[in-house]
């Protein structure tokens, strides 16, 4: 089954796509305090839910999303013409390590998608060539709790601790300003939905694909339940650029 189309029906319930509640979502977004006119970037953004959510904050600002799924893009186009955002959201179908643009940005947002760069440094330093100096980041990674088993790290791969992110995050021209560590009942509505939502779908299908799916949100779940819960972490950053 295509991985991507697994995601976006996975995410459906959940177009968050990561460990947070709404509350908290808005919390982050708030504390960001962007100017306006702002100019915001999501760069692996999905769904779109976090830039659309950012410009309901900010309702002078507009936004590019960035994202290889054509699944997850085309359920964004549908998000923001429901909320009447379309005009102030540009969509763009592509990896984000080859996205480019002509101005620089207030915001940039990667939450969960450090991986389309390679690791969290990498991430940091493509976001600094779009961030404006004094602009800000929203970064959203995981980092280990405690030290996981090593078949955990195997399936998973490899984490530092939270002060570890913390530090990797702000290696080159960042300063970290706020952040939300997720709580275990962030996690647990995430993964439920993932799994649920894969699950109720795959038990309504038929054929290859439903068999596929079913497999993947077991497996999924087991990773989850038996393996990283209360184990494995994730943090949102908001950072900022220095000016010098």
């Amino acid at each position: 089954m295509d991985r991507q189309l697994l995601s976006a029906i996975a995410h459906r319930d959940h177009p968050i796509a990561a460990p947070i509640s709404e509350s908290n979502l808005d919390r982050l977004l708030r504390r960001a305090a962007l100017p306006e006119r702002a100019r915001i970037l999501d760069l692996g953004c999905g769904e779109g839910e976090w830039s659309l959510r950012a410009l309901e904050v900010a309702p002078t600002a507009v936004a590019d999303g960035v994202d290889i799924s054509p699944h997850a893009i085309a359920n964004a186009e549908k998000a923001a013409t429901r909320r009447g955002l379309s005009d102030r959201m540009t969509l763009h179908t592509m990896p984000a390590s080859d996205f480019s643009a002509a101005e620089p940005y207030d915001l940039v947002l990667c939450v969960g998608s450090t991986h389309a760069f390679g690791d969290l440094k990498q991430t940091m330093e493509a976001i600094g060539r779009f961030v404006r100096p004094g602009g800000l980041a929203l970064v959203g990674e995981a980092f280990w709790e405690r030290p996981p088993a090593p078949e955990i790290v195997e399936a998973i791969g490899q984490y530092p601790d939270l002060a570890g992110t913390v530090e990797t995050a702000e290696s080159d021209d960042w300063l970290t300003v706020y952040a939300h560590i997720s709580e275990l009942a962030e996690w647990d509505e995430y993964e439920w939905s993932w799994t649920g939502t894969l699950t109720r779908w795959a038990a309504a299908a038929s054929g290859p694909d439903a068999d596929q799916a079913l497999e993947a949100a077991r497996e999924h779940r087991d990773l989850w339940l038996n393996g990283y819960r209360n184990t494995l972490g994730f943090v949102s950053l908001l950072l900022q650029r220095k000016t010098a």
